[in-house]
């Protein structure tokens, strides 16, 4: 009987052991949900590496500029991805509200809509569940940090260059391409409507359609062939990004309509050709996707390690021309040095300054 509760007693004392080691090892993984918006969209592809790149630095030791960290705990993603469209945005709400249930220690999200996320982001801040966004705001609620390109330097970018295309007398016949949904596109637009406004230069919109990835670009292209068919009906298109510009540009050219400008926002390689080949396009104001993943993600372990953080981060987008393109590094280089741009502007350097910008 005395050996019986010996070997009782010794059992219990391993599982003791055992449920011990555990609980530590649980203690030093901090657990960072991360929400993705779309897989179908390249530029945020990049995003997501640029997050998962610096999430594995990290827990080799680096710090956010190289440096060792001051705590070994590592990080452990849980990712998810939302989908475009309206089921995206519902998907994107419940993955947000499961992480809050969770409890876990960290959330970064690159939100699908602006308002959608407001109570889980309410729910998250009365859980004290630190959440930081990139690319994209969530009206209601408070963010610890969001990171994004300077949305509307992108738009003000190719507004100032189209204008520089065209005499200061003459009407441009503009057609947008939209989407209102996020934050970032309606930057853009902003940015783009005010400087040829503030350069003077005259412009009449004629027609909006709404596109941010693949099918819908395809749809608005259809529909912008077929409702300016004759040379000359249209001057300059603008769209808020590659994802849906891209098949806007390709229909356009197929159909040769080559006396179109069209004007855009990312950087993608695609549509950097048909600037390299003089195609459609004339301007990309391009981001730097990789480095904003890595800011979120390193802005997220700063925040987990105590550390001090800025609200709200700009990076600067970069103006891909004919003259400029072999500047660009593409979507995963570093930021390069400023430079003066070769066009008529009344910021005449281009600043290669991430904004620190306080609320």
């Amino acid at each position: 009987m005395r050996v019986y509760l010996y070997r009782l007693h010794f059992l219990a004392l391993l599982f003791e052991v055992f449920f011990s080691a555990n609980v530590i090892a649980a203690s030093q993984v901090y657990q960072v949900g991360v929400l993705y918006w779309s897989m179908d969209i390249p530029c945020q592809v990049v995003m997501r590496q640029g997050v998962e790149d610096a999430a594995e630095q990290l827990n080799n030791g680096s710090g956010h500029t190289g440096s060792k960290r001051s705590t070994e705990r590592k990080i452990k993603l849980l990712p998810f991805v939302a989908g475009n469209g309206e089921a995206g945005i519902e998907r994107q709400i419940v993955q947000m509200k499961n992480l809050v249930e969770k409890g876990v220690d960290l959330i970064i999200v690159q939100p699908t809509d602006n308002a959608a996320l407001s109570q889980a982001l309410i729910e998250a801040n009365e859980k004290n569940i630190p959440v930081v966004a990139y690319d994209q705001y969530i009206s209601g609620g408070k963010l610890h940090s969001f990171i994004t390109s300077d949305n509307y330097q992108a738009g003000y970018l190719d507004g100032e260059y189209i204008a520089s295309l065209f005499p200061d007398n003459k009407t441009i016949k503009l057609v947008m391409v939209d989407y209102p949904h996020v934050s970032s596109t309606v930057l853009r637009v902003d940015g783009f409507i005010d400087a040829l406004t503030e350069l003077q230069q005259p412009f009449e919109v004629l027609a909006t359609y709404n596109a941010v990835e693949k099918e819908s670009g395809n749809q608005a292209a259809r529909a912008i062939l077929k409702d300016f068919p004759e040379s000359g009906s249209v001057d300059v298109v603008f769209t808020v990004n590659d994802g849906g510009g891209i098949p806007v540009m390709q229909a356009l050219a197929n159909a040769g309509r080559n006396e179109i400008k069209l004007a855009t926002v990312d950087g993608d390689p695609k549509s950097l050709s048909f600037i390299k080949n003089r195609k459609i396009t004339v301007i990309d104001s391009a981001q730097f996707c990789h480095a904003m993943g890595a800011e979120a993600m390193n802005t997220a372990a700063l925040i987990l390690d105590g550390k001090s953080i800025a609200e709200h981060k700009l990076i600067p987008v970069f103006p891909v021309t004919s003259v400029t393109e072999s500047l660009y590094p593409g979507w995963t280089g570093d930021i390069p040095e400023s430079f003066i741009k070769p066009w008529p502007s009344k910021t005449p350097q281009w600043s290669n300054r991430i904004k620190h910008v306080s609320h």
